[in-house]
């Protein structure tokens, strides 16, 4: 990979793509955009002739309403040089169906969607299966390694995967032991460090330890998934300032993944400042599970909104909205 600057934000390319396959790749019409390189406008009708290079400083600009300002849609976000418009990842397990599944994924506007790796049913090869509920081509299919207790059957779990669908953008999660599931750190870096090595961009989930979080950044995580309480428990996150010590330090994505209960836990991970939230048991166990879904993508809308627009400082005691003066 090689690295540039685009609109402002450092990013790692395959050395000798052109611009317009870089723009396509952030999901673009190269006839839309224009493009500046090195602060010299790049004429459209060669965007797929002119290759990157190291050190390049490149700005996409296309044309918007102007006047309104910034919204929801406007605040997209970034991982392994992906975009994506969505903060919310939803999971695909403890759903009484596939058709359900579908239909609360749909109603979440989520864009991405984990997915474990499980042994085919050979006795029964015709039956329904994931992806004739869920398109894989219209949604972005994060396997994961759930249920791996070694950081060997976890890069084993997810050589698989990249084999079944050809993905390398990979959720990584090593556990510990059965009864928490918290996850096994040094298993957890010793996997990750195999997966970079092997090509893979792996998300990984971790305790909520900035040091941890730190080293598994440096190990080459592309996205950092500290636990806001142990997976399934719906407790919200437990430790808000270790979550935020972790978003404070890290140069990659942080997305609270794991015991998230409800849609205020969602909006609190996005207060705190977290590029998204992973969800699945308080989706799949509500009672309405489409509802929820619907509840926590305005969360997380909401959530996100707040925190760009800086929460009021704390007081200690209680300072009047009206002014005292002038009162009759």
């Amino acid at each position: 990979m090689i690295s540039i600057q685009l609109n402002g934000e450092p990013r790692n390319v395959q050395p000798g793509i052109s611009i317009a396959a870089l723009v396509r790749e952030i999901g673009l019409e190269p006839a839309k955009v224009a493009v500046e390189r090195n602060r010299e406008i790049v004429p459209r009708s060669t965007l797929g002739d002119v290759l990157i290079e190291a050190g390049d400083q490149l700005e996409i600009v296309h044309f918007v309403g102007g006047g309104s300002g910034a919204t929801a849609g406007d605040d997209s976000w970034t991982v392994a040089g992906r975009t994506f418009t969505s903060r919310l990842i939803v999971g695909t397990g403890k759903y009484k169906d596939f058709a359900q599944n579908a239909a609360a994924l749909e109603a979440s506007g989520a864009e991405i969607i984990t997915v474990a790796v499980r042994r085919v049913n050979v006795s029964d090869p015709k039956a329904p299966m994931l992806t004739d509920f869920i398109d894989p081509k219209k949604y972005t299919y994060l396997p994961n390694t759930a249920g791996c207790f070694t950081a060997d059957d976890a890069v084993r779990t997810l050589r698989l995967a990249r084999e079944a669908g050809g993905w390398d953008l990979v959720k990584l999660e090593v556990l510990g032991e059965a009864r928490t599931l918290y996850p096994d750190m040094r298993e957890t870096l010793k996997a990750t460090e195999t997966l970079v090595k092997e090509g893979f961009k792996p998300m990984v989930y971790c305790v909520d330890d900035p040091i941890a979080a730190k080293q598994l950044e440096e190990a080459g995580a592309v996205a950092i998934m500290p636990l806001g309480a142990p997976i399934g428990s719906g407790l919200g996150i437990q430790n808000r300032v270790t979550v935020r010590l972790i978003v404070e330090g890290a140069g990659v994505p942080v997305l609270v993944d794991a015991g998230v209960g409800t849609a205020s836990d969602a909006a609190v991970a996005m207060e705190l400042g977290c590029e998204g939230v992973l969800m699945n048991t308080a989706i799949a166990e509500a009672k309405d599970p489409i509802l929820m879904a619907r509840a926590v993508k305005l969360a997380v809308e909401g959530g996100r909104l707040a925190y760009r627009a800086g929460r009021m400082g704390r007081r200690m005691y209680a300072d009047p909205s009206s002014p005292l003066a002038g009162l009759i």
